[in-house]
C-alpha cells in the first residue's frame, strides 16, 4: 500500500494581505476553546508567533469557536500546523463548519492532512462558488496524528476578500474643461 503525500504548505498569509486582495478578521471575533491547558489558550493561538500554540485538554473532538458580531463574508481560513515538532499532537483530520450560532452549524469542509509542515489554506466558499456569509466558524479537530489525544494548533488566521471601492475611480479625463475639475480641494 503506498502511503499518503505530505499534505503541502501554502504561502504565508501576510503575503496574501500585501497583495490587497484580502484582509485578516480574526481581531473582530470572540474566540472560544472547547478546551486548553493554562498558557496554552487563544492568546497563544492569535499572537503571530509561530512557536506558541493551543494545546487542548480532554477528549475529542477538540474545537476552536470563532464568533462575529454581524454577518461576516468569509473567503479563506489559514491554519498553521507543524508535524515535525507536535508530532502525535498534530491534527489529522479536521471538520469545519458555519452557521449563525452553536446549534444550526453545517459542515462545509472535512480535510485530512498528512504530516503538515506549514500553512494549510482551507477556502470557504458556497455552491455558487462565492466566499460564505456567516455569523460563526467552528473548527473541529476529529482525529491526530499517531491516535494522539490532545491537539497542537500554532496559529489560525480566518481572511475576508477586500472589495474594491468606488472611491478614488472616476472616469478618465480627456478635455481641458474636464480636466480642470478632476480633482477635489
Amino acid at each position: 500500500m503506498a502511503t499518503p503525500a505530505k499534505t503541502p504548505a501554502g504561502a504565508d498569509p501576510k503575503q496574501l494581505e500585501r497583495t490587497g486582495c484580502v484582509r485578516e478578521i480574526g481581531g473582530q471575533a470572540v474566540w472560544s476553546l472547547s478546551s486548553c491547558k493554562p498558557g496554552f489558550g487563544v492568546d497563544q493561538l492569535r499572537d503571530d508567533n509561530l512557536e506558541t500554540y493551543w494545546q487542548s485538554d480532554g477528549s475529542q473532538p477538540h474545537l476552536v469557536n470563532i464568533q462575529f458580531r454581524r454577518k461576516t463574508t468569509v473567503k479563506m481560513l489559514c491554519i498553521y500546523a507543524d508535524y515535525k515538532s507536535d508530532e502525535s499532537y498534530t491534527p489529522s483530520k479536521i471538520s469545519v463548519r458555519v452557521g449563525n450560532n452553536f446549534h444550526n452549524l453545517q459542515e462545509i469542509r472535512q480535510l485530512e492532512m498528512v504530516e503538515p509542515s506549514g500553512w494549510i489554506h482551507i477556502p470557504l466558499s458556497d455552491a455558487a462558488n462565492s466566499p460564505i456569509r456567516t455569523f460563526m466558524i467552528q473548527i473541529a479537530v476529529l482525529a491526530n496524528h499517531q491516535n494522539g489525544r490532545d491537539t497542537h494548533m500554532r496559529q489560525i488566521k480566518v481572511y475576508t476578500p477586500v472589495e474594491e471601492s468606488s472611491v478614488g475611480n472616476f472616469p478618465r479625463c480627456t478635455t481641458v474643461d474636464f480636466m480642470m475639475y478632476r480633482t477635489i480641494r
